[in-house]
């Protein structure tokens, strides 16, 4: 699939209201521009492609085709491309297995980016990196402004954190957006393993005392866009849909959602439990929460709530598993 974009069948825009093609001809009308996407394979690589705007063209590039830890490569796929923006969505994602994997988790979120970003400077293109909320400790009571005091807590969000300090030391200019909790109808996530154990199980038991905002990857994707149509934004921004839930509401909200779409079909017990009973590798931030005031303003997007975002992603599955 390299240097082809994949072709949306269907698209959204936040809040579920279905792009038109009036939509599709306006959106991102003063974009005109060649963008590599990294990371094309995974959830928010593959959203980026559904939510394309017009004028733009779209160089993808999975894992597999380059590695943004080896230099030479990344300069030479920059000057290959000669794109106007790099859009970074690559990075190693096993939280619990960096702990045993740390040199593994550093080379793909720190020394990557930090090569990525310095071939960007060299080659004058713009980037716009994406990182974690895990980037913080979770001792907040209130959402994590992006100028807000890091403090992660394993070695997957050290990487990470590492990652955004090489980007912006290297490429001042960067726009680095920090996110968390992302799903969609693609790849492994939380809402897809829901749908999965409820399926199989009449009691599950989730984690109440561990508490953020779950981002749909087809909104995620168009404030990326959003962003990537305002080239003079640089710095620290955040992003994931409105509102506040722990795993527990998020995992009841999944149960009815699904079942009033007819995806679940038997009832199923779900139990809030402490995550001191389901122990992991990684320690998590027990608060995750994250301010996106500064996004919505200038991005010039509003804020989605969370369940409404969880009820189109679902619509979303469901209309694929029927195609």
């Amino acid at each position: 699939m390299a240097g082809k974009a994949i072709v949306a069948v269907k698209a959204f825009y936040p809040g579920g209201r279905r792009r038109t093609a009036s939509d599709r001809g306006n959106r991102g009308a003063g974009l005109k521009q060649k963008v590599l996407v990294l990371g094309a394979g995974g959830q928010l690589g593959r959203e980026l492609q559904r939510t394309l705007p017009a004028g733009v063209e779209c160089v993808p590039r999975m894992r597999a085709e380059l590695d943004i830890s080896d230099a030479v490569a990344v300069a030479d796929c920059l000057r290959a491309v000669s794109p106007q923006l790099v859009i970074n969505a690559a990075a190693y994602t096993a939280v619990d297995k960096a702990e045993s994997e740390p040199a593994e988790a550093h080379r793909g979120n720190a020394e990557g980016p930090g090569v990525l970003a310095a071939a960007c400077s060299e080659q004058g293109i713009r980037l716009i990196h994406i990182s974690t909320d895990f980037v913080f400790d979770g001792a907040a009571s209130q959402p994590y402004a992006p100028d807000a005091a890091t403090a992660p807590l394993g070695e997957y969000g050290r990487s990470k954190r590492e990652g955004e300090v090489a980007v912006q030391r290297l490429l001042p200019e960067a726009l680095i957006l920090r996110t968390g909790w992302v799903y969609s109808s693609f790849g492994g996530n939380f809402v897809k393993t829901m749908l999965r154990l409820m399926g199989e199980r009449g009691e599950l038991g989730v984690v109440t005392d561990q508490v953020g905002t779950p981002t749909w990857a087809h909104g995620l994707a168009e404030a990326v866009w959003a962003a990537a149509e305002r080239p003079q934004l640089a710095g620290f921004y955040h992003w994931s849909d409105a509102g506040v839930c722990s795993w527990y509401d998020f995992a009841v909200a999944i149960y009815e959602e699904a079942t009033a779409l007819g995806l679940l079909s038997k009832p199923v017990k779900i139990r809030p439990i402490a995550a001191a009973e389901y122990p992991t590798p990684a320690q998590r931030p027990a608060y995750s929460v994250l301010d996106k005031t500064s996004s919505w303003r200038d991005f010039a997007m509003e804020g989605v709530h969370w369940r409404q975002q969880l009820r189109e992603m679902l619509a979303d599955y469901k209309e694929q598993a029927d195609a």
